[in-house]
């Protein structure tokens, strides 16, 4: 069963709140999932699993999949640094140097996808 889409106009809401300094926990859950839904937009597929605990994850980049156990390629961070990546207003190089992004895999660089064009 797939999981419910968010509404756009509400997830850019929620994603303005955030960026404005709400730190309600459900601005944040609505911004993070989403982002992951956007990003999911912009890059299909499932050799990368995207985590952003406790909020969501989502298997993006076209390329292998795989089908069980843990993916090849996992990144995973908080949902401050996922949404200040998603956002622009800070960048993967920056985050993954200062230690907020943890990830594994040759295919782990989400660099070339971040900041998202539209949110």
């Amino acid at each position: 069963m797939a999981k419910p889409r968010v509404d756009p106009t509400e997830g850019h809401l929620a994603v303005t709140a955030v960026l404005a300094g709400s730190a309600e926990r459900t601005d944040i859950a609505a911004a993070v999932r989403y982002l992951l839904q956007r990003v999911t937009d912009v890059a299909p597929g499932h050799t990368v699993e995207l985590r952003v605990p406790p909020f969501g994850a989502v298997q993006c980049v076209e390329g292998p999949e795989h089908t069980r156990g843990t993916p090849p390629n996992v990144v995973e961070m908080n949902s401050v640094t996922w949404i200040a990546l998603a956002t622009g207003s800070q960048s993967w190089a920056h985050a993954y140097d200062s230690g907020k992004i943890s990830a594994s895999g040759v295919r782990s660089d989400l660099s070339g996808l971040l900041p998202l064009a539209e949110w």
